[in-house]
């Protein structure tokens, strides 16, 4: 996807570990198993893209969003894999808040700005100024 691209993914993919993932930890006879085949609420993406139709800005409507451990970039070979799993766009933020949003029963959704290039998808080295640029786009 390329760089100053919006989308407000219809899916995930955690990559990520170590993060307090649940509300019940320590309250294992209170556990809730929630059902998470739809991430996102499918009422508040509707509104970002409706926001974003209204305001006439191009977004991308659907999409599979790999969350990554960080703080670290992603290797070339890490972004290949996570392609080949079917995610378009790639980041550190988004899980687990969207799992604890649905133990909560809150709706919750992800609009997502595209920075960068992923590693190995431009001739460029992806550095912190480029990403700022991007940001202030």
């Amino acid at each position: 996807m390329n760089p100053n691209s919006i989308i407000v993914p219809n899916q995930v993919i955690d990559y990520t570990y170590g993060r307090g993932n649940t509300f019940y930890e320590e309250e294992l006879e209170n556990v809730k198993h929630i059902d998470f085949t739809m991430p996102y609420s499918e009422t508040l993406r509707n509104q970002l893209i409706e926001a974003a139709r209204v305001i006439k800005l191009k977004i991308h409507k659907k999409g599979v969003y790999g969350v990554t451990q960080g703080p670290r970039l992603e290797t070339a070979a890490e972004i290949s894999k996570l392609e080949k799993d079917g995610c378009n766009v790639v980041g550190m933020t988004g899980m687990p808040e969207a799992a604890l949003a649905k133990e909560l029963e809150v709706d919750y959704a992800c609009c997502g700005l595209v920075v960068n290039w992923a590693a190995g998808k431009d001739s460029e080295t992806i550095t912190m100024d480029i990403i700022e640029k991007n940001l202030k786009n």
